[in-house]
């Protein structure tokens, strides 16, 4: 995952695919980052094979045609390198005073974004309405890719997305739990589970210090562990130990420090729970424990690395543990994205 800072994008872009990486996925919080379809577009006339996806934009913010309109766009522009991804909104609606989307107004505005997304017509207040460009359009339709956590948000993603990407960390046993109900939702809608592209959101911590591994990456770990304790979560999945840490976690989370290292809400989060909700240790380690994850049926990851406030040294030596021997070792057999 990558910030889109206009003035960067096309030279993150530029070494993300000269390191060998699939794609990068934009973060989406308008108050706080720059715009990622533009940095989507200014990153694709930089580069000639990466992919780029946002991770995530949200149904708020926008109309669901002004939404599939740009994605449609920057798929255009890029080629057909483009997959959005779309979430409840955490930060980007907390700067609009909003809470994250009940789960029903999300499915409402996602199933009706998928429509125009497929240019297929919707009745919008008594008039048709559908995207007419996209009848001039020459790459294939825009993937749709739903972040998802809780067991509403995984089944209903599995009944219409292309890609379902699980937020709820790296413990084999929720990410099974996860794939499994995903797959039995697809069934029951008619669809054939080996359809849907399956990847995960990972936070990863490569550092031989494995303190210094877990510390790298402690704002994101507690940011992504908020995602399971979001108004409407449940904690679905997880051990009753690792359900009192998201809790305690989601209790106390300040999204003014969002991602940060430094943030209070970090003091909630033992080791223990650390090395089973992320992937810390040596780059032999993190492979080891990602194969495992690919071998339950995922397809992709989206690696999250060191966090806000990190130690420089420390964040500088993880980054190219990552990129030098890290990455090379998956793409022995599985799909990376940055």
């Amino acid at each position: 995952m990558r910030i889109p800072e206009i003035g960067t994008a096309p030279a993150q872009a530029e070494r993300a695919e000269q390191t060998g990486w699939d794609g990068i996925t934009f973060t989406d919080s308008q108050n706080l980052v720059g715009d990622p379809f533009v940095a989507v577009a200014l990153a694709a006339a930089a580069t000639e094979r990466l992919r780029f996806a946002t991770g995530v934009t949200n149904a708020y913010t926008r109309h669901p045609a002004a939404l599939a309109n740009v994605a449609a766009t920057v798929q255009e522009t890029s080629g057909g390198r483009f997959v959005l991804g779309i979430g409840r909104g955490d930060t980007a609606l907390f700067h609009l005073g909003k809470p994250p989307m009940p789960v029903a107004r999300f499915v409402a505005a996602v199933t009706e974004l998928q429509a125009y997304l497929g240019n297929t017509a919707i009745d919008c207040d008594g008039r048709e309405s559908r995207l007419h460009f996209l009848d001039r359009c020459r790459q294939p339709k825009v993937p749709l890719d739903v972040a998802v956590s809780g067991p509403r948000m995984i089944e209903f993603a599995a009944r219409i997305a292309e890609r379902v990407t699980f937020a709820v960390g790296a413990d084999v046993d929720r990410v099974g739990w996860a794939i499994d109900l995903a797959r039995k939702a697809a069934a029951y809608a008619g669809r054939d589970p080996a359809d849907i592209s399956f990847g995960a959101y990972v936070n990863v911590g490569c550092h031989p210090d494995l303190d210094a591994a877990r510390d790298l990456i402690r704002g994101a770990v507690a940011a992504f562990a908020h995602f399971s304790s979001m108004p409407g979560s449940t904690g679905a999945g997880l051990s009753e130990a690792d359900r009192g840490v998201v809790a305690e976690v989601g209790r106390r989370y300040d999204s003014n420090q969002h991602l940060s290292n430094a943030a209070e809400h970090t003091n909630a989060l033992d080791p223990a729970f650390v090395d089973r909700f992320a992937v810390v240790g040596t780059p032999d380690v993190c492979a080891d424990r990602l194969r495992g994850l690919a071998a339950l049926g995922l397809e992709r990851f989206v690696i999250t690395g060191a966090s806000f406030r990190a130690d420089r040294d420390h964040a500088r030596t993880a980054d190219q543990l990552l990129n030098q021997e890290l990455l090379p070792a998956l793409r022995e057999g599985v799909s990376a994205g940055d």
